[in-house]
């Protein structure tokens, strides 16, 4: 419990209000609940969320220290009533995470509480699963990540041996990562690998595509698959070999067939003519294939799992599902 006393300068403001004020981290309607259950006190006695505060008040809050915390990107799960999670699959040590298009999977300078890592952080937290005050080190993590803008599964793992087999697994390439995409035109042959080297422009964040290799060039190969042709797009499955920033996106646009909806790599008066905003590229498939040992993930090996509700494949080529690899 911690008590406050009301100042001049707090006086005539809502009990509600001034305890969003004091609590950033307390979820307004966590902090509601708390009014109501009586966790606040004015004066000894219970209180109403639209109370108006006199100078002189006493305050007192049961409410849990971690909410007392200064917001920061370590603690800003405990601003999440709510987690938003398309769970595709979930045991004791991973969660496969269907990302929406839009969400970053990490915090950066300019958001760091509507982050997918956030999400899964306070999913566990509430479900009493990891509690950041017992643990010295750990915090539940993602083992791979992809673009703001594209949507699709993405590993997250619940403990720390997970974590390592998984990066592990990842780095030997022991899991296989499927992708759809639409582009514009129609690949030749419709089948094929493209393969280059891609350095980066960190300035940017944009990439470039280079047949021979270049200082700081990284090795990109990619494995596609025509799936249909409509209406000037074609779906395409791709198989990451490698996995580096923007590959698809880079290798498609050098190729001479950019993403529908990417104004980086693309352009833009071919996108507004689908009226496509951001990239058509979802991560839809993965298949855990191990050939060394996998600790506590070995259950995983020889299965896969797939998102079928992609967004740009109902709109642009509506009654087909995506095909499974053979």
């Amino acid at each position: 419990m911690r008590e406050f006393t009301v100042t001049k300068n707090d006086a005539g403001q809502r009990l509600d209000r001034w305890l969003g004020k004091t609590l950033p981290l307390l979820p307004a309607p966590l902090a509601q609940k708390y009014i109501r259950l009586k966790r606040v006190k004015r004066n000894g006695k219970g209180a109403k969320r639209d109370d108006r505060l006199v100078e002189g008040d006493l305050l007192q809050l049961y409410i849990n220290d971690e909410f007392f915390d200064a917001p920061a990107p370590e603690n800003a799960f405990l601003s999440v009533f709510k987690p938003q999670l398309d769970i595709v699959y979930e045991d004791a040590h991973i969660l496969l995470v269907n990302k929406r298009p839009g969400l970053l999977v990490h915090p950066d300078q300019g958001e760091y509480v509507n982050t997918l890592i956030t999400h899964i952080q306070a999913y566990l937290y509430q479900k009493k699963e990891w509690d950041p005050r017992r643990e010295h080190a750990f915090t539940p993590a993602l083992c791979n990540r992809i673009d703001r803008n594209t949507g699709g599964i993405v590993i997250a793992a619940k403990t720390a041996e997970a974590l390592r087999v998984m990066n592990q697994k990842i780095k030997d390439r022991e899991i296989e990562k499927y992708y759809l995409c639409a582009i514009h035109g129609r690949m030749d042959p419709p089948e094929g690998r493209l393969e280059g080297f891609l350095s980066k422009d960190e300035s940017k964040n944009q990439v470039t595509v280079h047949k021979s290799p270049v200082p700081g060039g990284r090795t990109a190969v990619t494995l596609y698959k025509t799936l249909e042709t409509r209406n000037g797009l074609s779906l395409v499955e791709c198989e990451l070999i490698t996995g580096r920033t923007h590959q698809i996106r880079a290798q498609f646009a050098a190729a001479g067939h950019p993403l529908l909806g990417d104004g980086k790599y693309g352009r833009n008066r071919d996108n507004r003519r689908y009226d496509r905003k951001f990239q058509a590229l979802w991560s839809y498939k993965l298949v855990f294939s191990f050939t060394t040992d996998a600790g506590v993930l070995a259950p995983l090996n020889g299965r896969s799992w797939q998102v079928d509700d992609v967004d740009f494949v109902a709109e642009y080529f509506p009654g087909r599902p995506p095909k499974n690899t053979p």
